[in-house]
């Protein structure tokens, strides 16, 4: 799952994002309204947090600019105010949560996973494709013959995959959805957690396999 965070104070953006990997999201953080914008514009990201305080557009422009352009985005509010009134203006703008800083990591993940909750069409938190099983709470795959615990990049991959079986995905869409805009990985990164996938698929004996499309990408299909 990709979030968008912005946030200028760079070393709290830093510890967050920083709690967020480890709980299997990729980040994209900007540190300005206005760049939030941009980035909001060219991506695809399932969540937004995004701090009050910020330079060039404040955080609450940015959302209700954002909601009048009919971006539904998820967005948790972030941010050193705590007057019941920033609150109400933040969450009548369009919020769907609202953070005062300082916060508890785990509150901060527990928000962000029930913010995104409705974006996630299925059920509890795992995913099935064929006798291959991920779950998304401990970032387990499994199969009846076994299971790994996967990395943060070859989890996100494996749920981008399972959640758009027999749909073909590009290596450019992988890659700008996973190691964002601002990556210096090269693009064949993504050939190689697919190659770490497709081991791990095998040592559980899947009834799926990643197939590739020549100069096309991946996708996730049964085994004839």
């Amino acid at each position: 799952m990709r979030l968008l965070l912005a946030e200028d104070e760079k070393s709290l953006s830093k510890a967050v994002i920083a709690i967020l990997e480890k709980n299997n999201y990729s980040v994209d953080a900007v540190f300005d309204g206005e760049e939030a914008l941009l980035y909001l514009e060219s991506g695809n990201y399932d969540g937004m947090i995004l701090d009050l305080m910020m330079p060039k557009i404040d955080g609450i422009a940015v959302l209700k600019k954002i909601r009048e352009q009919g971006n539904r985005i998820p967005v948790l509010i972030l941010t050193a105010k705590s007057e019941v009134d920033d609150k109400v203006l933040g969450l009548d703008s369009g919020a769907n949560d609202y953070l005062t800083k300082p916060f508890a990591a785990k509150e901060l993940v527990a928000r962000i996973r029930a913010m995104t909750r409705n974006q996630t069409v299925h059920s509890d938190s795992l995913m099935r494709v064929g006798n291959i099983t991920l779950n998304s709470a401990n970032f387990e795959l499994s199969s009846p013959s076994g299971n790994f615990r996967l990395a943060n990049k070859e989890y996100q991959v494996m749920e981008m995959l399972m959640r758009n079986p027999q749909n073909l995905i590009s290596t450019e869409q992988l890659m700008k959805r996973i190691w964002g805009y601002d990556s210096e990985a090269e693009i064949n990164v993504v050939w190689a957690y697919i190659s770490y996938l497709r081991k791990k698929l095998d040592a559980l004996h899947a009834n799926i396999q990643i197939k590739a499309s020549r100069n096309a990408g991946y996708s996730l299909e049964e085994i004839q």
